[in-house]
């Protein structure tokens, strides 16, 4: 059993993880389920600590596209009242497509639950994803046209990005390169496919989050609730940094440093899982 300072240090080294991680399409889930291995506990954080320090991350995306947020937020709720306004068109319109997008995640997420939080998270399926999604990343970057604003985005188009966002359920596969590769593929800006995913994680991360941490409040895992509080803390600040670095770098820069990381890190775990360095259940 772990010490109490020990599960501090834990959950702020986990924190750390997941605030670097998320935003980059890298997979998040997938770093903390394998520097878990690698902590003095030798142990998966598990699903449930990883979807509540996902607030914390998703906390900093609301922060940083608040005033889009709130603009959209009020179309939205206006275009169900006399106070509709013709200007509030693609507000209201961005709006639905958020909700639309979210329905693939929110359904499989209930559906395959239990598979989420065990079969899913095997290491030699994290380290295949790795190495495949880094792939589709490369590929979609690279001839993908690069052209569509996010003013172009057609509700077709919002329910592939939907199920792009669901194929994230499965450590490895990222939420940000799934939906950024849909993205690409479809003719979008890099920029704007990253926004997009940002917007499109909020209701589905938070949503996941709370209610990981209303199962949790009477009996928590391994990590107890303060120091999982302070990895959400960690994962908030450093989050919303990475945001900021993010967004310019993919204005003006190509994925491939991503996907050649992704293919070295895929790499690096089977070899770790092949020589019983690490279990991968």
């Amino acid at each position: 059993m772990i010490s109490s300072s020990g599960q501090w240090l834990e959950a702020a080294i986990l924190g750390l993880v997941q605030g670097i991680t998320e935003f980059l399409p890298v997979s998040s889930s997938a770093h903390l389920r394998i520097v878990g291995e690698f902590l003095p506990s030798g142990q998966d954080p598990g699903a449930a600590f990883t979807a509540i320090t996902q607030i914390g991350t998703e906390a900093a995306v609301v922060l940083y596209f608040w005033n889009d947020i709130w603009r959209i937020a009020m179309a939205w709720l206006r275009s169900f009242t006399k106070a509709k306004r013709p200007e509030d068109a693609e507000d209201v319109r961005m709006g639905w497509l958020v909700i639309l997008g979210t329905l693939p995640i929110a359904i499989l997420g209930l559906l395959f639950k239990d598979a989420i939080e065990t079969t899913l998270r095997n290491l030699y399926l994290t380290a295949t994803m790795l190495i495949g999604f880094a792939i589709v990343l490369g590929l979609a970057d690279k001839f993908g046209a690069r052209k569509r604003p996010l003013t172009e985005l057609t509700w077709k188009h919002g329910i592939i990005y939907g199920f792009a966002q669901a194929m994230a359920l499965i450590p490895g596969v990222s939420r940000s390169g799934g939906t950024i590769s849909a993205g690409l593929m479809m003719g979008y800006t890099r920029e704007a496919a990253a926004r997009y995913s940002f917007l499109l994680a909020i209701p589905a991360v938070l949503a996941s989050g709370f209610y990981q941490l209303a199962q949790s409040w009477n009996e928590w895992g391994r990590i107890g609730p303060g120091p999982t509080a302070l990895a959400t803390a960690i994962a908030f600040i450093v989050g919303y940094a990475v945001i900021m670095v993010f967004l310019k770098i993919v204005s003006t820069r190509s994925y491939f440093p991503f996907v050649v990381y992704r293919i070295f890190a895929g790499g690096a775990l089977l070899i770790l899982l092949y020589t019983g360095v690490i279990p991968a259940q």
